[in-house]
């Protein structure tokens, strides 16, 4: 004898087969949306920073590196604390995550920072050149590149929240 299914049969069968086939519109990954997530925020609170120090609105620094708070920091940190979180402090994931946020912070603070500031000493020596010089009108070079201690900090802060955050409303 034939098997008949049901109107009710097939509804549940199209709901556990589409739950369990079907992409999930947003991915479950945790410290991957934590770092984007802190990225993004880092790179929009510029807008607010530099008003505040500026006293003008500039939304070419939601794309700019430099400034504060530290969008780099904050992205490693934020991945750094939801793997920790996630999978906790033992595994070889927790361990890269942590030395590579440790390089980058230092790099944002050191190397980027000074090279920032010696685009500036830079930038002045060419235009003080005579107009007549080669180099008098060149094109100034990038001189906000890395960070102080403190937007290193700050996008650590910022980073650490956005993953405790994540975490908790999971």
């Amino acid at each position: 004898m034939d098997e008949v299914m049901t109107a009710a049969d097939a509804v549940a069968l199209t709901k556990t087969t589409s739950t369990e086939l079907s992409p999930a519109i947003m991915p479950a990954n945790l410290p991957l949306l934590s770092a984007f997530l802190a990225c993004s925020l880092a790179q929009f609170l510029k807008l607010f920073t530099t008003w505040y120090k500026e006293k003008r609105w500039d939304s070419k620094r939601m794309l700019d590196s430099g400034g504060m708070p530290s969008s780099h920091s904050a992205t490693v940190i934020a991945l750094t604390v939801a793997i920790g979180l996630q999978e906790g402090t033992g595994g070889p994931a927790f361990a890269i995550a942590f030395v590579m946020a440790c390089v980058v912070m230092y790099d944002a603070s050191g190397v980027r920072l000074h090279a920032g500031r010696q685009a500036e000493l830079l930038n002045q020596i060419v235009c003080e050149l005579p107009p007549e010089h080669p180099l008098s009108n060149a094109r100034p070079l990038r001189d906000s590149l890395g960070h102080t201690p403190l937007q290193v900090v700050a996008g650590a802060v910022l980073g650490c929240l956005v993953a405790y955050l994540m975490r908790s409303t999971n």
